[in-house]
């Protein structure tokens, strides 16, 4: 894969003294007082990369860049790197040649800062990777969450309120609405502007008003 192939710098600092240890007495773990700190082997710079999963210290000459020694790292805290229990400048490294010889050696910094990065650098990458890990678990095996239950348990009952659906079912059809008792207007005939009013016929008058209107003609 590409990602295992990229390598990633982590931290660099540019002065480190590597020493020889003597053999672990016991369990109660290494002692920087005892390695003749005045003595340092070899002297240099380190990086800390990343290449995939695993990280990698290297020892390098601060100047041509060659390879001194290097610590692979699978997991952190291990046994390939170790602090000492008197310091927290100096730790122990577990080194590798590439054809499975291991030595140990002692790694000192001369400022206390820089310990602190080089230590906090593999915190970070180890923390990376385990989310990463929980990550492909979850994504292979995805929660599907609680399941949604819509059924009715035994003896549950609901409530419908009809009260209202009854009301408007028994209500009375509206009434329709009473015409205008009023006069109508007529649309008014080609050329005019005025609407005629149609009235309403008058009763006839009688045959008495008619003979009193025709002896006054």
């Amino acid at each position: 894969m590409a990602d295992a192939d990229y390598e990633s710098v982590l931290c660099v600092k540019p002065e480190v003294h590597v020493y020889r240890i003597p053999p672990r007495a016991s369990n109660r773990g290494y002692r920087a007082a005892e390695w003749q700190l005045d003595q340092p082997a070899w002297s240099g710079r380190l990086r800390v990369t990343a290449r995939g999963n695993a990280a990698f210290i290297k020892l390098e000459d601060r100047t041509t860049g060659e390879l001194f020694a290097q610590a692979p790292v699978e997991q952190f805290p291990g046994i390939a790197v170790e602090s000492v229990v008197d310091s927290s400048r100096y730790f122990v490294l577990c080194i590798e040649d590439g054809s499975g010889r291991r030595a140990f050696i002692g790694v000192g910094f001369a400022d206390r800062g820089d310990a602190f990065d080089f230590n906090v650098a593999l915190q970070d990458h180890f923390k990376w990777v385990k989310q990463q890990s929980e990550f492909a678990k979850q994504a292979q095996n995805p929660d599907p969450g609680p399941k949604l239950d819509l059924g009715f348990k035994e003896g549950q009952t609901i409530k419908i309120n009809i009260a209202n659906i009854k009301k408007k079912e028994g209500a009375p059809p509206a009434k329709p609405r009473p015409l205008s008792a009023g006069p109508s207007l007529l649309p008014p005939p080609p050329g005019s502007k005025t609407p005629i009013q149609h009235s309403t016929p008058q009763p006839a008058a009688n045959a008495g008003n008619l003979s009193e209107l025709r002896g006054v003609a």
